[in-house]
């Protein structure tokens, strides 16, 4: 596929970085500016995203269409482009559990070709390099590949089954954002008792520790509102394997409770503890 026309379904920080960088490939990278905040009409801007008024002209005009938006939204999303009998290429590479990514792979399999997708890492800007492992058709993740190629965003590909790369994101996420979790209790436990500088002490002779890192809980506070319902996905995943969910589900729940401090940068540790200790 030759510079390919890509539409980027809801771009938030990371689908918009990420459609950036496939931007260096394809003719042109649309979204749908139709009931999006003014936050997402000045970010899709920046980073020279085409808008267009309508989902139905996004899906006529897009080769390729990738869709990166909160989990909870993935399949309603996915019903939609079914309904407009959208039959290029799919790309499903929201944080959600393996059973749904086939669940949308099947809705949608009639018109488009699905390739299933899982982004690991820090949005692609200021240097950071994630990368977007693939499952699916062979034909369709080396189209992905090529669209991604000399990118802030590498690609790995993980075979054909779709489902593959969803389980894989899942599994990173449930360790690396519970352990975040766990350092903001850690941190509050100790704070409550004067002991939390002693503690980071401790955890600093550990380079390979988070908790030596309490720094990063503001920012976590301010991911929970997305944090959350991935981890939810995967305890779903782990469920689904006869696997104990309660670890994920519990994280998930602490999560909540900074719900409303999302997306805000000005957070800081002691605020992000303070909004942890109040049900």
């Amino acid at each position: 596929m030759d510079q390919p026309t890509v539409g980027i379904l809801h771009p938030g920080s990371m689908g918009a970085a990420v459609a950036a960088c496939a931007a260096t490939n394809a003719a042109e990278v649309l979204w749908c500016e139709t009931g999006r905040s003014t936050a997402s009409t000045e970010r899709a801007a920046r980073f020279g995203l085409a808008p267009v008024a309508s989902l139905t002209e996004l899906l006529d005009r897009s080769d390729i269409v990738i869709s990166l938006c909160p989990p909870a939204a993935a399949e309603g999303l996915a019903r939609d482009v079914a309904g407009h009998h959208f039959a290029g290429l799919y790309v499903e590479a929201n944080a959600i559990s393996p059973e749904r990514t086939k669940r949308i792979a099947a809705l949608l399999e009639s018109d488009a070709t699905v390739v299933d997708g899982g982004v690991v890492g820090s949005p692609p800007v200021g240097g950071k390099t994630p990368t977007l492992y693939l499952s699916g058709p062979d034909d369709a993740t080396v189209s992905i590949e090529a669209l991604f190629a000399d990118t802030a965003v590498r690609t790995a590909a993980l075979g054909a089954e779709v489902g593959k790369a969803s389980a894989l994101k899942l599994s990173y996420a449930s360790f690396q954002k519970t352990s975040r979790v766990l350092v903001a209790l850690a941190v509050g436990m100790a704070r409550e008792h004067g002991v939390d500088q002693e503690l980071i002490e401790v955890a600093s002779r550990r380079t390979d520790s988070y908790l030596s890192e309490p720094q990063y809980v503001a920012k976590a506070a301010a991911r929970a509102w997305r944090w959350g319902p991935e981890l939810e996905e995967a305890a779903d995943t782990l469920a689904a394997a006869g696997l104990p969910p309660e670890m994920l589900r519990a994280a998930a729940s602490t999560l909540a409770r900074w719900n409303d401090a999302k997306d805000d940068s000005s957070l800081t540790l002691a605020d992000a503890l303070d909004r942890l200790a109040q049900p």
